[in-house]
């Protein structure tokens, strides 16, 4: 039998809640959300870190966080959780099948919120073997912080997207030896304060204009060959160098999400793979909407949000001819990217990521654009901080975890021995955001930044 709704929308992560959210505020009567993971939050939920929600919610919230809030601010919508769209015919009849068989839904209009994915090693074409211990970041990322998987002790990472980066601190609190950072290109592709805080707080060198030029190993990976590229990232003959590893991670960069899309025959960027829309997010296809990094790979989550929002207000619109609004484009990132300035702070208690300097001279701070900036930069000349954020177990269970963070930024000379305190602790279920699950010395509180249900 067929169903019928206002506005469906596939995806359930920042921009998909978003767009939900949206579309009821604009009217729309009865509004689904299908998602094919069992929980809505998408990649969220695998985002321990922190720096979430500065421009949509104006503080600093871990991934989980950040999608708790995200749904609740969603009112009056059905989930479809645990089933996968595998058509969108003409009509925008959507076809889904889960667990308990197919279900038909002829909507009124449709948002594209599927996100993207990881590019493999298969797409960068790096030779070698081919053993155990090559992961992608995302893959890596949800092994460790989901499913209480360590992926090995010496490490490379190969990339310097956000993700690798994110990566390559969180493997360090875990206790793994990050030995480098490998990027292709002249500059990291990353944001600054990622650079600054992942790498340069934890000694990990990272090697720009180099790349991975062979891998070693039979059953497992044993090391990796790293090579100099010249102008063209073509690798330069007698170059290459031996580095010993048991793991390598790539973050080699992210594609738009879009077969579901194309079942639905909207028109593809060739070279994105991103959905091409109009000035209201609105497909080729009437009455189909894109939103998030299925339409194009943004760097923040907020503007993933606030461009999913727009687009299921346009989705709402669309039903009833009523006006809809214009996107744009300049908002996709607002930090700064590559290498932190020389001699400089990379503040981030706020989305412009100033790069403040300490003037000796004057005894005073430039290029911070608040007060804040300027307070940051001094707390980093005499006693930097960090907020900590990891994963703690739960009792009695052996492999669930709990995404935490300390309540407070503690000084980061105590980062390592704080996180391995937390790896050797255990929180008791259920757990609620926001509990306090561990007290440390020196008055540190590890709170939890998700919830765990069921003892």
């Amino acid at each position: 039998m067929m169903e019928t709704c206002d506005v469906l929308i596939v995806g359930a992560g920042p921009a998909g809640l978003a767009a939900a959210k949206g579309a009821v505020e604009n009217g729309a009567e009865r509004v689904i959300v299908v998602e094919r993971d069992k929980t809505s939050g998408g990649i969220l939920n695998q985002c321990i870190h922190d720096g979430f929600g500065l421009i949509r919610y104006g503080k600093q919230l871990t991934g989980p966080e950040y999608a708790a809030k995200a749904l609740q601010e969603v009112q009056g919508v059905e989930f479809s959780l645990g089933n996968q769209v595998v058509d969108i015919s003409a009509g925008r009849i959507v076809t889904m099948v889960g667990k308990s068989g197919m279900r038909k839904i002829k909507a009124g209009a449709i948002v594209l919120a599927t996100g993207c994915r990881e590019r493999t090693r298969g797409a960068i074409s790096i030779p070698g073997s081919r053993p155990a211990g090559v992961f992608t970041a995302g893959v890596a990322q949800n092994l460790v912080n989901v499913r209480n998987v360590m992926l090995g002790k010496e490490v490379v990472i190969l990339g310097s997207g956000d993700i690798g980066l994110i990566m390559a601190r969180r493997l360090t609190l875990e206790g793994a030896h990050v030995k480098a950072v490998v990027e292709i290109l002249p500059e990291p592709a990353g944001l600054a304060r990622n650079i600054s805080q992942c790498l340069y707080d934890f000694g990990i060198p990272i090697y720009v204009s180099h790349t991975v030029s062979n891998i070693y190993g039979a059953k497992r990976l044993t090391g990796i060959e790293v090579s100099e590229v010249d102008a063209d990232m073509k690798v330069i003959p007698g170059t290459g160098k031996f580095m010993e590893c048991d793991t390598l991670i790539l973050s080699v960069g992210l594609i738009p999400e879009n077969e579901v899309a194309q079942t639905a025959g909207v028109k593809l960027d060739k070279r994105s793979n991103g959905v091409v829309t109009d000035e209201f997010l609105q497909t080729s296809v009437p009455g189909v909407f894109s939103c998030g990094n299925s339409r194009r790979v943004m760097d923040l989550a907020d503007f993933a949000s606030e461009q999913g929002e727009m687009a299921g207000n346009n989705a709402a619109a669309y039903l009833c001819g009523g006006a809809m609004k214009a996107w744009d484009n300049s908002r996709g990132n607002s930090m700064k990217k590559g290498f932190p300035e020389k001699d400089s702070v990379t503040c981030t208690l706020c989305p412009n990521g100033c790069q403040v300097r300490w003037i000796e001279e004057s005894s005073t701070f430039e290029g911070n654009r608040c007060p804040r900036g300027a307070e940051f930069a001094e707390q980093e000349r005499v006693a930097p901080k960090r907020t900590l954020t990891t994963t703690m177990r739960i009792a009695g269970d052996g492999k669930s975890l709990v995404p935490v963070r300390s309540e407070e930024m503690v000084e980061k000379s105590r980062l390592l021995e704080i996180s391995k305190e937390i790896r050797e602790a255990a929180a008791d279920s259920p757990v609620e955001i926001g509990q306090t699950v561990l007290e440390l010395a020196g008055g540190v509180k590890i709170v939890a930044a998700g919830c765990v249900e069921t003892g």
